[in-house]
């Protein structure tokens, strides 16, 4: 039986490197690739991927099973479980993953494969997460019809300051978008966006992101919304993902 230091390894200098946090889970999803496992582990210290952080939902309870893109977008988007590169080598050579708890060996986990978690019947919302502490930009157009080629423009600069974006939701000529806390923008990227359009920064924000049913999306965003009014919380912004399984 191979014992192989997970995030540890060198380089061909023979020095020391790390891949940092997640490499541990990625260096086991890629060793079950090449090795056409039937099944990778990941043993953490929680019962699985929870349908919201325990921290603040005291009654949150494990995920039986989630697809790749289910899991990818809940630890893109907050889950600390997994980080989204580890799921990678996983997702091209479809094996499923389980996260396990070292310390409650008992319980089954949560089961990542193709297969989707579809318990809609139950709740319309299978698991939340969130990340704090967002940027949130506006960027509207100062000419405000058919302006062409304004939303390569914005793209542009932010491709050549080096941002990268959460979360946008688009117009022909405005652009909203979230920034997290590690990817702030500068003075400079924000003095670019100006020449071509009106920019508004705004700090302090959290993006929360919604597993669901996203055929009963109108049931999900009333009975969501209906929880922020009663606490007095404005949405700034909302977005469904790509992969049709977030908003």
């Amino acid at each position: 039986i191979p014992i192989i230091t997970g995030f540890i390894c060198k380089n061909e200098d023979g020095k020391i490197t790390t891949l940092g946090r997640g490499g541990s889970d990625l260096t086991a999803t890629f060793i079950g690739e090449c090795c056409n496992s039937y099944e990778i582990q990941v043993w953490k210290d929680v019962d699985g991927l929870m349908t919201a952080d325990p921290k603040y939902v005291k009654n949150a309870k494990p995920v039986s099973k989630l697809s790749y893109e289910q899991a990818s977008e809940l630890a893109y988007f907050g889950a600390k479980i997994l980080h989204p590169i580890s799921m990678l080598p996983a997702t091209r050579s479809k094996i499923p993953v389980r996260i396990k708890n070292s310390y409650n060996r008992s319980c089954l986990g949560t089961v990542i494969s193709n297969d989707k978690n579809n318990d809609y019947d139950k709740e319309l919302i299978i698991a939340m997460t969130e990340k704090k502490d967002i940027t949130l930009i506006d960027v509207v157009s100062t000419r405000m019809l058919e302006q062409s080629g304004f939303l390569s423009k914005v793209f542009k600069v932010f491709e050549e300051e080096n941002v990268w974006i959460d979360v946008i939701a688009t117009s022909d000529i405005s652009i909203s978008l979230t920034l997290d806390s590690k990817n702030n923008i500068s003075k400079n990227a924000v003095s670019r966006l100006q020449s071509v359009a009106n920019v508004n920064v705004k700090t302090g924000f959290s993006i929360i992101s919604l597993i669901s049913n996203l055929e009963k999306s109108s049931i999900v965003l009333e009975k969501v919304f209906k929880i922020l009014s009663r606490n007095n919380i404005n949405i700034e912004m909302i977005s469904q993902g790509a992969s049709k399984v977030n908003i």
